[in-house]
């Protein structure tokens, strides 16, 4: 793609979206461990209503920062950055999550058992979710990455932001939906790899109005401003989507919970950046969510693998049963859980940036860790 924009300046750093992407990884992890209430019962849909989807917000986030720094692109350039930055911290990450799918494949759940290891390496890295559930978005982002040279396209056509109203609906007309291990336990392998590249496809066509969305208020950053004056009215927005997603949800009619996160999203915009000298005046405070905001991506990747070691040491289910005489225990398990994992994995990853700087000062720890 011929580089028009060459003597744009280079964009300035928003410590707004910095902010915004530490939340957002800690949502993403949020709706991975504090499951609780038995699948399909109204506690468990409300659960999963405010704590899951997640991944809109670090689509949006994507879609924006894409245009962002989109000032000098070049498409062969932006893909190898893509290639260092994503590609590679995701194959290294991988090496737990093949290591469980391989040597413990009825506890990790590994449908392709059975298979040559060697073969399954490629299916699972190219289907994510598998070895390391939250990370089918890495195949999906890259259906993103492959599209970026389009979408800047049409955007400089006039056209791209246009269709926007047309893509929310394609969003509300097909739910991500879900991949049930045992109800695909008996289709063969390639159906089941099938399925799985069927649910990263369905996600990206799902996903791609918050992407599109998430460049259109990078390419008009005022709107955020009137995010913020419309603030009530997007809460009760995004509190009637909620319910609506709730009732549906309980009847076995439609479940999704991208709307009211679409809703959270501009809350949260809205509120960061109108509090956004305010944060950075408290430094602390900053800090602390910058590290968060630069530990995000690995944190993403491996956050997993921690939740599956920290429940088979506790004899934990996915999900934890909840009813009316135990629902403050339960609450204080998931808690719990989510502090821990969260913890052990910026542990992990602290201590593991430490080694590869202790072998090679110089080398670039995002390519093996995503920090």
């Amino acid at each position: 793609m011929e580089n028009t924009t060459e003597n744009k300046p280079k964009k300035s750093f928003l410590n707004y979206i910095n902010v915004f992407r530490g939340l957002a990884i800690l949502l993403i992890i949020m709706g991975h461990v504090m499951q609780f209430g038995e699948p399909g019962s109204l506690a468990h849909i409300i659960n999963c209503e405010i704590t899951c989807g997640g991944t809109a917000l670090f689509i949006f986030i994507s879609g924006f920062l894409f245009h962002h720094l989109s000032g000098k692109f070049e498409y062969k350039n932006y893909l190898s950055k893509k290639w260092t930055n994503v590609i590679l911290p995701y194959f290294i990450t991988a090496i737990p999550g093949l290591f469980f799918c391989f040597y413990c494949p009825d506890l990790y759940k590994n449908p392709f058992d059975g298979l040559n290891h060697f073969l399954q390496v490629p299916i699972l890295l190219s289907i994510g979710r598998v070895h390391n559930v939250p990370t089918w978005f890495i195949p999906m982002i890259v259906l993103f990455f492959i599209s970026s040279w389009l979408l800047l396209k049409l955007e400089k056509k006039g056209i791209l932001y246009k269709l926007l109203p047309f893509m929310f609906l394609i969003t509300l007309l097909f739910p991500r939906g879900e991949m049930e291990y045992d109800a695909i336990m008996n289709l063969s392998y390639f159906d089941k790899y099938l399925s799985y590249a069927n649910y990263v496809i369905t996600g990206y066509i799902h996903f791609f109005s918050l992407y599109v969305f998430g460049m259109f208020c990078s390419s008009r950053k005022e709107i955020i401003d009137k995010f913020y004056e419309k603030r009530f009215l997007l809460f009760i927005l995004m509190i009637a989507a909620a319910a609506l997603n709730v009732y549906t949800s309980y009847k076995g009619i439609y479940a999704s919970y991208t709307l009211s996160k679409t809703f959270l999203i501009m809350l949260l915009l809205g509120y960061l950046k109108h509090y956004d000298e305010f944060i950075l005046s408290h430094s602390n405070t900053n800090k602390t969510l910058d590290f968060i905001a630069k530990y995000s991506f690995g944190l993403f990747f491996i956050h997993w693998y921690w939740l599956f070691i920290y429940d088979k040491l506790l004899n934990l289910p996915e999900v934890v049963p909840i009813d009316a005489s135990n629902y403050m225990t339960v609450f204080g398990i998931v808690i719990i859980r989510f502090i821990a994992v969260t913890g052990l994995s910026v542990l992990t990853l602290f201590v593991s940036k430490l080694i590869i700087k202790k072998i090679n000062k110089d080398a670039n720890t995002r390519m093996f860790l995503g920090i």
